[in-house]
């Protein structure tokens, strides 16, 4: 949900055009854009309030080399009889085939062998494999898994199966940049903003319809990132819910508040905006809000159409996004 990875070449041109050597990506999601820097030679900075998206930029934004071996891969899926069964006895019924659920439990377990960035890659292996395994790609319905099987390979794939297509694609993701990278987990507002050459945003939008809650979607991946640890799971809800962390940004009365506290916090580092038109607020006053800031602002635009969770007909999907670039 709000993926930048087929505006990746525009985000390119756009940021190829300014003068910057640091760069702080503050709500790096799935790590798409954050990675695209640091393939531009950056030093770069990933964060997310979510620990999923920042496990997925220890695995392809901080780490230089760390790669996982035939050998690592043989050892995660070993049985041991020690091992806990959290995920099997939770999510039976709910999510996934019972021997799949036995499987994340195994590799988990046996993570704790690996070294840093190997079990970080690992981990955002396991993560993706979760997603293509899961009908849609989101954890906001349970039922049988037959019942969604329209023909995708994905469906048919066994998260064993799918776990050493997805190890292979990370470890092909993996380079040194020659700069020391990081990935962050944390509130955005506790970032020291000295550093920052630009400061790339892309916060959730205030939608006009619906909401913006990526933990509702992504329960599952950010209680899998953790093995549950430190969560707060609400056993009422069907699908085993995690209680969401708050965020200004969800609320249209605290959004514009957020918006001016975060350009005043980076008014130091060129700041880049990603916005788009089906967000709160409108373009014009993220503009005027960013000027109090900033003596140049300009807005680069161009048409998008989402495809996640709408049919190609829909006319919601399609939007204008904005690049609103502060200097």
């Amino acid at each position: 949900m709000g993926s930048k990875v087929r505006l990746i070449p525009w985000l390119h041109g756009v940021l190829s055009e300014l003068h910057f050597d640091t760069a702080l990506d503050a709500f790096t999601g799935s790590g798409a854009v954050a990675y695209l820097l640091k393939a531009m030679g950056k030093q770069v900075t990933a964060n997310d309030f979510l620990n999923f998206s920042a496990t997925i930029g220890r695995a392809i934004v901080e780490n230089p080399d760390g790669t996982l071996s035939a050998r690592d891969v043989e050892r995660l899926q070993r049985y041991d009889p020690r091992h806990p069964h959290f995920i099997e006895r939770t999510f039976r019924g709910i999510f996934y085939r019972p021997e799949d659920l036995r499987f994340l439990d195994r590799v988990w377990w046996n993570l704790r062998s690996l070294p840093k960035y190997r079990r970080a890659l690992a981990l955002a292996a396991l993560i993706r494999s979760c997603v293509k395994r899961q009908p849609r790609g989101v954890f906001t319905v349970s039922g049988d898994l037959d019942n969604y099987d329209d023909g995708r390979r994905d469906l048919r794939l066994t998260l064993r199966e799918h776990f050493a297509e997805q190890v292979a694609a990370y470890n092909a993701c993996v380079f040194s940049n020659g700069r020391p990278n990081r990935a962050l987990h944390g509130d955005v507002f506790a970032i020291n903003p000295a550093g920052f050459d630009l400061v790339y945003l892309d916060p959730p939008y205030v939608p006009r319809a619906d909401d913006n809650c990526y933990m509702k979607r992504y329960h599952f991946l950010e209680g899998l990132s953790r093995y549950w640890r430190g969560v707060d799971i609400m056993p009422e809800t069907r699908v085993r819910k995690i209680r969401k962390p708050y965020t200004p940004f969800s609320y249209r009365k605290e959004s514009l508040p957020a918006f001016e506290r975060l350009f005043g916090q980076f008014r130091q580092s060129i700041i880049v905006l990603s916005y788009s038109s089906n967000g709160y607020p409108d373009l014009a006053v993220l503009v005027d809000l960013m000027r109090r800031h900033k003596s140049k602002v300009i807005v680069h635009e161009r048409t998008h159409r989402y495809h996640f969770g709408t049919h190609d007909a829909v006319e919601r999907s399609l939007v204008q996004e904005y690049l609103i670039v502060g200097q």
